[in-house]
């Protein structure tokens, strides 16, 4: 959750909200991303949709089967709906998003019988601090 802590700052830099994630496969580092959507103009710019983009093309296949991705923030009902297409076996996040969470508040679409796939989810790992940064980021922008 660090590395994808440290992914998530980097957003900071382009006035993106600062969300992180990496992709883990058989203990390594294949992706990593941050949200891009103001800079790239582009709403589909989620860093876990980047991150899988990354990954697949890292390994060279479009199934994730394996592989853990860790990201800072709950993900949304697309995100969330990424993550399924790529069969990944795990999702990590940090803070809940009682707004659009899509693995555990408000959908659960990691666990749902009725897809043709699910995925373990762990919540809550390092969530104070994914939870500050998003919260100092809002914060600042009000002001």
């Amino acid at each position: 959750m660090s590395l994808a802590i440290e992914e998530a700052r980097r957003a900071l830099e382009h006035g993106d909200v600062p969300i992180g994630a990496i992709v883990v496969i058989d203990g390594e580092v294949v992706a990593g991303r941050h949200n891009e959507r103001e800079l790239s103009d582009d709403p589909t710019a989620h860093a876990e949709l980047l991150a899988v983009r990354d990954a697949a093309a890292a390994i060279g296949s479009w199934r994730l089967g394996g592989a853990t991705v860790v990201v800072t923030l709950e993900p949304c009902p697309m995100c969330a709906g990424a993550l399924h297409q790529s069969r990944i076996d795990r999702l990590v996040f940090g803070a809940v998003d009682p707004k659009a969470g899509a693995c555990g508040s408000l959908y659960n679409l990691g666990s749902d019988p009725r897809l043709n796939h699910e995925f373990e989810v762990v919540h809550g790992v390092m969530a104070d601090e994914c939870a500050a940064l998003l919260s100092e980021f809002f914060t600042a922008r009000r002001a």
